[in-house]
């Protein structure tokens, strides 16, 4: 068995926990995660209360998602939003676009079937019915979380898409005193189908209804604190892509880098920002100190964690039914990360308590089955909830829609 080392870093700035404390937290470690397992438990105020192969990078899973998350709030600020742009190249006559339709995207990848309909709805308020040409796109288009061509968006702007998202865009609406009446949104969306042109859609400038690249609907996003949050909540693989949006995965490592302890930047390796790269490696002690530099950014704004990540027991996704029980569920913060191939599963979160403030930990498994490592990190996080005196976050989840948050603005003609 390997031997397990307790240490306060003196480097680190760290203050001493108490002997019997380190021992009962170095005993719940050993027992239910095992000597071999990484962890890490620190308290607001520095103190270590527990470090068990706390420097040894592995990797990490979706936790590779909390410096991308971090690297996107440096470079957008919380209240970016993604903007889409649809446009008309040609004339509109009689409900009919003699044209194509145009999307110019900046990387928006929260566009899903909802967002499509409501543009469609929107589409058909200002007098397009049908399309003669086609979709064209220019930029890095993401829809229902796959980059492609546009063939995706146009079937959805064509009322192709399942029921349920009909049915919540119809709900919404119905909630919006400016929106559609329910009753008028009705299967198709607007048609795509090569029709003859009239004369008239060939006529010069100076007619009515004459549209040369015009710009007719802006879509927004979301802000970015809650798009990442959602995504972050499921762990939506997205994230991917984010991390070019950001700068690269070299620009979120060397940010991820900057902002920890000397000795720990060579515990970081990112070679993406979603945790599917096997490069990817993380240490426990690492991930804390992601982890406070994270808050760090968002109360620079007014925000908290549970702003950006998932409530256990609270918000939809992957903490939904973890952590879950009354006297527990609403206590824990954190991020899932899983990578079956590796046998890698994380879990790094944060703790609200009385006595210790905030207490941050990382539990970094490796090599055991996942299923295996999910119970035992939750064993062990309940006994860190037993061992401190912790609270609820004071936190109240938006139920609102994604799509609810998301604007769609008609550009004055």
């Amino acid at each position: 068995m390997r031997h397990v080392v307790i240490a306060v870093l003196g480097l680190l700035g760290t203050s001493a926990a108490s002997g019997g404390e380190i021992r009962d937290l170095a005993a719940a470690a050993r027992s239910i995660l095992g000597a071999s397992q990484g962890v890490y438990v620190e308290a607001a105020d520095g103190t270590v209360l527990l470090a068990q192969n706390a420097a040894r990078p592995v990797h990490p899973a979706s936790v590779s998602k909390v410096p991308t998350t971090l690297a996107l709030l440096r470079k957008f600020g919380p209240e970016h939003r993604f903007v889409t742009t649809f446009a008309a190249s040609g004339r509109i006559l009689e409900g009919t676009l003699y044209g194509d339709l145009l999307v110019e995207s900046d990387g928006d990848p929260s566009l899903v079937d909802e967002n499509a309909l409501l543009v469609a709805e929107r589409l058909k308020q200002l007098g397009i019915k049908r399309v003669a040409g086609n979709l064209r796109t220019h930029g890095p288009l993401t829809f229902d979380w796959q980059s492609g061509d546009g063939v995706p968006l146009r079937q959805a702007l064509s009322g192709a898409t399942p029921p349920a998202a009909w049915a919540a865009v119809r709900a919404l609406e119905a909630s919006n005193p400016n929106g559609a009446a329910p009753s008028s949104i009705a299967l198709p969306g607007i048609q795509f189908a090569p029709t003859a042109w009239p004369a008239a859609a060939s006529a010069g400038p100076g007619i009515p209804g004459l549209l040369d690249d015009q710009p007719l609907l802006v879509h927004r996003s979301q802000p970015l604190l809650s798009l990442v949050k959602s995504l972050n909540d499921y762990s939506n693989n997205i994230f991917k892509p984010f991390a070019d949006a950001a700068g690269g995965a070299a620009s979120v490592e060397m940010l991820a880098r900057s902002v920890v302890p000397q000795a720990m930047r060579s515990e970081i390796v990112l070679g993406d920002g979603a945790g599917t790269d096997p490069r990817n490696r993380l240490s426990p002690r690492a991930a804390v100190k992601l982890l406070r530099a994270l808050e760090q950014e968002l109360t620079a704004t007014g925000h908290a964690l549970f702003d950006i990540l998932p409530v256990a027991g609270v918000d939809e996704g992957t903490l939904r039914d973890r952590l879950s029980a009354p006297e527990e569920a609403g206590r824990v913060l954190g991020k899932t990360g899983t990578y079956g191939s590796y046998g890698a599963s994380a879990l790094i979160g944060a703790i609200s308590t009385t006595d210790r403030g905030t207490v941050y930990f990382a539990i970094l498994n490796h090599g055991i089955p996942v299923p295996q490592a999910r119970l035992s990190q939750d064993r062990f996080v309940r006994a860190l909830l037993m061992h401190l005196h912790s609270v609820p976050w004071n936190y109240q989840r938006d139920a609102r829609p994604a799509v609810a948050r998301a604007e769609i603005l008609i550009v004055p003609r």
